[in-house]
């Protein structure tokens, strides 16, 4: 009777221990989470906004275990130009095999592989891998993170290089005399998150 109590104890310690591991889930809530981005060229900018299709971070309810996000690339808007034919161009030549190739790809991952708390409070360094056309590259990035009662709130700048996802359309790295056309390799993802248990 006492050896069985004892390993009954040990069953519910492991259990326990595991379940600590893995952390709860806080699934994205979508219509609270936003993605802007923007793009630059040597005669301006481009901005605008897209959606996270799915996602959820595994918390201990302190710190962030891992997370993954897919987002959706065929939901890719611009906010910066009016008109609308001049608009449903640029968004048209973004989906396009130029640059994402939403028909093939149409959508992008990042999976969290590491959270880092920094000495300021509420600070972490992310790092993970991002997907974008089938390609899979790891970035690191600077993060706001709080926990709210049955809230995650985080909000993050990631700047990509798309060069390294093959999308090298306009890009002086690969291409002379560019002029005021060159395209910037580098765009900004700001991430404004909401996720909930």
């Amino acid at each position: 009777m006492k050896l069985r109590n004892t390993v009954l104890a040990a069953l519910v310690a492991l259990v326990t221990f595991a379940f600590a591991g893995k952390g709860v889930e806080y699934k994205v809530v979508k219509n609270q989470s936003k993605v802007s981005w923007k793009g630059t060229k040597v005669t301006g900018e481009h901005a605008g906004a897209i959606s996270i299709a799915s996602g959820q971070l595994s918390s201990d309810g302190k710190n962030i275990l891992g997370g993954s996000f897919d987002i959706d690339m065929n939901s890719i808007t611009c906010s910066d130009i009016t008109d609308p034919k001049s608009n449903q161009d640029l968004v048209g030549h973004l989906k396009s095999d130029d640059f994402f190739g939403t028909a093939k790809h149409p959508k992008a991952t990042l999976v969290l592989t590491k959270v880092t708390p920094t000495k300021t409070k509420g600070q972490y360094l992310v790092n993970g891998d991002l997907t974008i056309k089938g390609i899979k590259k790891p970035v690191q990035f600077p993060a706001t993170i709080t926990h709210a009662g049955n809230q995650i709130k985080a909000k993050a700048n990631i700047k990509v290089d798309r060069t390294k996802y093959d999308i090298k359309y306009g890009s002086g790295s690969f291409f002379d005399n560019l002029g005021d056309k060159a395209i910037s390799n580098e765009f900004d993802l700001n991430v404004d998150l909401v996720a909930q248990r």
